[in-house]
């Protein structure tokens, strides 16, 4: 079972990361979302048994990025066209 979220929505970070496989293989530009970045390093680690982290950085998300809300559903479903209406 999972934890309980807090709140109503969970504001999920992008981390970075760099790292070193346990083959000694280098690997850039690993993604994930995370709620701080020790969660970020264990599913990095989770994925990745026995790597070694070289570099770990927090990605800033623009606006577009960030989760969905309702209201913003509503209103991009709103500025479609209905398909059935025809253009004179």
């Amino acid at each position: 079972m999972s934890a309980p979220a807090t709140g109503p929505a969970q504001h999920l970070i992008k981390f970075g990361f760099k790292i070193r496989t346990r083959s000694g293989l280098p690997v850039d530009n690993l993604v994930v979302h995370a709620r701080d970045q020790a969660e970020a390093e264990r599913k990095i680690t989770q994925m990745y048994m026995h790597c070694e982290i070289m570099e770990c950085k927090q990605i800033a998300s623009t606006a577009r990025e960030e989760g969905s809300d309702l209201e913003g559903i509503i209103s991009l479903i709103s500025r479609q066209q209905d398909p059935d209406e025809e253009k004179p």
